[in-house]
């Protein structure tokens, strides 16, 4: 394997020292935000490039030891002693830093939109959708995460057919983006009285949430139609016309949103709008770096069957890892965690082993 790149390592260093240094010295507020935001990013990859340091640094006074004709015998052997323990500290760190090192998904910190759609199997597909949707609620929850509502539309028998919501907080993206793909289910439905598993599915997609600054829509690229709102009974909600209906006219894109505000509505659908444009951008400049590089796990078709939940046999199965787990009990109620680390850690070996093609 090539050498650490120990030039970057000191570039980084460097930055660290002086975005610290700035930071002391009193910026203005929002000069201090962004070098706050830079010295998190900096300091766990500066830590661990100082950790691997003090180990080398280490194992060279253990060799010198080891080395030295008239040395103590005692200290000689307590020297072999701890060396494999030093090269092997070494080895770990050395590891961590070139997944430190790897490049960065420009979208990883943001915020994420998640949208869930029933796909074949009627309603138990809209159950499906909403059991993954609390899914990823609760284990939003358990990160500190505020998830929002933007649109929803409920199934005949429970769940949803579609719903749409934004998941706020930093990386979120990260952590969510290998979701995306065709989740599919087997159970027995409650109304089955034969007890003859059904297989349904429902599609995710995780789009990063975009800001103004990312993508630009522009006025006379729109037309918004405004429509009205229907409550139960098809009472109208109000007198007025709420619900708004976006077209971009490029791309052939349509986002609706019917709350009861419609300037809450032109709003959520211009960001749901956004995401899905910056979205197809992130695409298509992946698909131009590389036309048979795979950006996430598997092929990152939405089409793509990723992942199944058995119920009978309490058995949830990652088809791009092919990583089985006996507890969806657990992860229904939002313990993902594991399946997520383990697709982020294949990611991450898939990038290594690229880099370790091209010599770097």
């Amino acid at each position: 394997m090539a050498k650490l790149p120990v030039e970057k390592m000191r570039e980084l260093e460097r930055r660290f020292g002086e975005v610290e240094a700035r930071m002391s010295a009193g910026p203005a507020a929002d000069v201090y935000v962004k070098l706050a935001a830079e010295y998190s990013e900096l300091q766990p990859v500066v830590k661990t490039i100082r950790d691997y340091q003090r180990a080398e640094a280490e194992e060279a006074d253990l060799e010198a030891l080891l080395t030295e004709k008239d040395g103590d015998r005692e200290m000689r052997a307590l020297a072999e002693a701890e060396l494999p323990d030093v090269r092997e500290k070494i080895a770990a760190l050395e590891g961590e830093i070139r997944i430190l090192l790897l490049p960065k998904d420009a979208a990883d910190e943001k915020s994420a939109i998640l949208e869930i759609r029933a796909g074949t199997g009627g309603s138990e597909a809209a159950l499906f959708a909403g059991d993954l949707f609390r899914m990823y609620e609760r284990y939003a929850a358990a990160h500190g995460w505020k998830v929002e509502v933007l649109s929803s539309s409920e199934g005949e028998a429970g769940g949803f057919k579609e719903i749409i919501a934004t998941i706020s907080g930093r990386g979120v993206f990260a952590k969510l983006k290998f979701e995306s793909g065709v989740h599919r289910v087997q159970r027995v439905p409650e109304t089955e009285a034969s007890g003859r598993i059904h297989t349904s599915a429902a599609t995710v997609a995780v789009l990063p949430e975009a800001e103004e600054i990312d993508i630009e829509i522009r006025a006379e690229d729109i037309r918004i139609d405004t429509m009205r709102s229907s409550g139960a009974g098809g009472q109208h909600v109000n007198t007025t016309d709420s619900a708004v209906r976006i077209t971009h006219l490029p791309t052939g894109l349509i986002v609706t949103s019917s709350e009861k505000s419609q300037h809450q509505n032109r709003a959520k659908a211009m960001q749901v709008l956004r995401s899905r444009l910056y979205d197809i951008e992130r695409q298509r400049a992946d698909s131009e770096r590389s036309a048979d590089r795979r950006a996430q796990v598997g092929s990152g078709d939405r089409s793509e069957r990723i992942r199944t939940y058995n119920f009978p046999q309490g058995r949830v199965t990652d088809h791009r890892i092919d990583l089985t787990l006996y507890k969806l009990d657990r992860i229904m109620m939002g313990e993902i965690d594991e399946v997520i680390d383990a697709l982020v850690a294949d990611h991450q070996a898939d990038q290594l082993a690229r880099l370790g093609e091209i010599g770097l």
